[in-house]
């Protein structure tokens, strides 16, 4: 196979709104590991179902080499498929089994083909990925969301695919199923291109394409690796923008010099001229002879100024938008050790069972306390944090919250009124603040201008998050305790690096329930929680 898997040229593609997503776009993707980043909305998994051919462009060619695997991020899947129909496999295992019976038919050989060991490699494929007790005849809606991506992706590798594409396979994960899929992709050997906003993962890449201003551009090494080579570009941008400005403010200063002092000739020579008493016709010549001369210097100066602002332009755009969050909150400020929240052998019932273990959970909530949640997926992690906010009323136990505000922001994100702007929810949740200071902190998370006066329904999944942290965070009375959710599923790196800055501005208590172990780790965690087989324990920090 050669060294270059994935070949696009002049790719042209616009959504039936004539909305362009690709314009002339060309790139290569050769064997090996790579990560493709860019903001939400710029169009990765559109390129990613361009080059699987479930796309077809309006120009332009996509070559790709060998067998080719897709595993997109939502899965077209039916519930009552069984998870041999998932993996392809039903059919061969139904020829097996036919064979194995006593039934010789041609159509069966025919079925079977190559595929004599199919069985074995669909059990240690699913071992692999940590299903090793998934019947192959179970179906597909008794399984749990991070349960459907691993069988999705083991269908894609019992294809024996030389170019695998993944449109964020760790959503719905749990921490275990994470690193089995970590393992996993280590050991392909064939081309990978995977989206994904888990850092941990983009670090086992061997170098990353970023998708922005119309191009793809490939860095060698893992996203660590890329941060610290974008963050280089950036300061040696800054540089040539401070530059730029001071050779244009140079050259303005020194045109307005040689102007003046081009203006003091003109009267000082009209002078002489009049008192030498040269006839007037010569004394005509001289002086437009000096005024072309000033202009021709003027025109050079004029130039020189021009060209300073060419190079300001092209340095400014070579300057990566800044997207940090910078604010101080010090409303949300808890003494340490205030008791925000205590339960006590805390019980739920859920389609007629225990939630938790016998006995109950117990929880205390102090300020500041930075806590994460952790745990397999169905283990009631959501559940508790509502039993935190009262959204849910226990089944036994007792409950006693402190006097500080309490917030949740769930997956959904389903705080905001969606018809009202952002400015609008803002002033809702904060209503003694001057109109001029909410504007102000609506900046600085990044709603400048006509942005803060946009629907809410209308905003990204980024936008969203970072319009309802503005509302939660800033709101009065502030919170003390902030409960999340999965803050950063869906969201793409820049917006989970928003996210990391709010939560390091925000002074209060949190509890986080979360698989994303950089993300943890980035907010200054403090104390970790496992909730599994319905028992609460205080584990150790992981090693990131």
């Amino acid at each position: 196979m050669s060294d270059v898997s994935v070949v696009c040229s002049n790719l042209r593609f616009s959504w039936p709104d004539d909305t362009p997503v690709f314009d002339g776009l060309s790139f290569t993707v050769p064997t090996g590991r790579t990560g493709l980043v860019a903001p939400n909305g710029s169009g990765k998994s559109t390129l990613l179902k361009l080059i699987a051919g479930e796309l077809r462009p309006a120009a332009g060619s996509v070559t790709v080499n060998g067998t080719l695997g897709h595993l997109p991020q939502g899965l077209p899947l039916a519930g009552d498929l069984t998870v041999a129909e998932v993996l392809g496999v039903a059919e061969v295992i139904r020829a097996l089994d036919a064979v194995e019976s006593g039934d010789v038919g041609e159509e069966h050989f025919a079925t079977i083909g190559d595929d004599w060991d199919v069985e074995e490699r669909t059990r240690a494929q699913l071992d692999r990925l940590g299903l090793a007790d998934l019947a192959l005849d179970r179906g597909l809606h008794t399984l749990s969301g991070g349960q459907v991506v691993s069988l999705g992706l083991a269908a894609q590798l019992l294809k024996r695919p030389d170019v695998l594409l993944l449109d964020e396979p760790t959503n719905n994960l749990d921490l275990a199923a994470r690193h089995k899929l970590y393992d996993v992709l280590s050991d392909f050997t064939g081309c990978l291109l995977l989206v994904s906003h888990d850092r941990a993962l983009l670090d086992r890449m061997e170098r990353m394409a970023e998708l922005g201003g119309g191009e793809l551009r490939l860095y060698g090494g893992d996203f660590t690796e890329y941060e610290e080579a974008v963050r280089a570009e950036r300061e040696v941008a800054e540089k040539n923008v401070r530059n730029a400005e001071q050779e244009l403010k140079r050259e303005k200063r020194e045109m307005q010099q040689a102007r003046e002092r081009a203006e003091r000739r003109q009267s000082n020579a009209a002078r002489n001229l009049k008192s030498a008493g040269l006839p007037r016709i010569f004394a005509g010549n001289m002086k437009r002879g000096a005024q072309e001369s000033a202009g021709r210097a003027g025109q050079v100066h004029a130039t020189r100024v021009g060209e300073a602002k060419a190079r300001l332009d092209e340095a400014g755009r070579a300057l990566r938008e800044e997207h940090r969050i910078t604010l101080e909150l010090p409303d949300t400020q808890v003494p340490a050790g205030r008791n925000l929240f205590i339960g006590e052998e805390l019980q739920v019932q859920h389609a007629g069972r225990a939630v938790f273990a016998d006995g109950g959970v117990d929880l205390t909530v102090r300020g500041p306390e930075r806590i994460a949640l952790t745990g397999p997926n169905g283990t009631g992690k959501t559940t508790l944090l509502r039993l935190v906010t009262g959204d849910l009323a226990p089944d036994g136990g007792a409950v006693k919250r402190g006097e500080g505000r309490i917030a949740y922001l769930s997956q959904r994100l389903d705080l905001l009124d969606l018809d009202r702007t952002v400015a609008e929810n803002f002033a809702a949740f904060a209503p003694e603040r001057p109109e001029a200071e909410r504007m102000n902190l609506l900046a600085r998370f990044l709603f400048r201008g006509q942005r803060a006066h946009l629907p809410v329904g209308v905003l990204s999944g980024g936008e969203r998050l970072r319009a309802t942290l503005a509302c939660v965070l800033c709101a009065e009375p502030a919170p003390q305790l902030l409960l999340l959710d999965e803050p950063t599923n869906n969201l793409d790196l820049v917006s989970a690096g928003q996210l990391e800055s709010a939560l390091n501005s925000y002074r209060g208590a949190f509890v986080v329930i979360s698989h994303d172990e950089r993300f943890l780790a980035e907010i200054g965690v403090d104390r970790w929680l496992r909730l599994a087989d319905g028992t609460l324990t205080e584990t150790a920090a992981p090693a990131v």
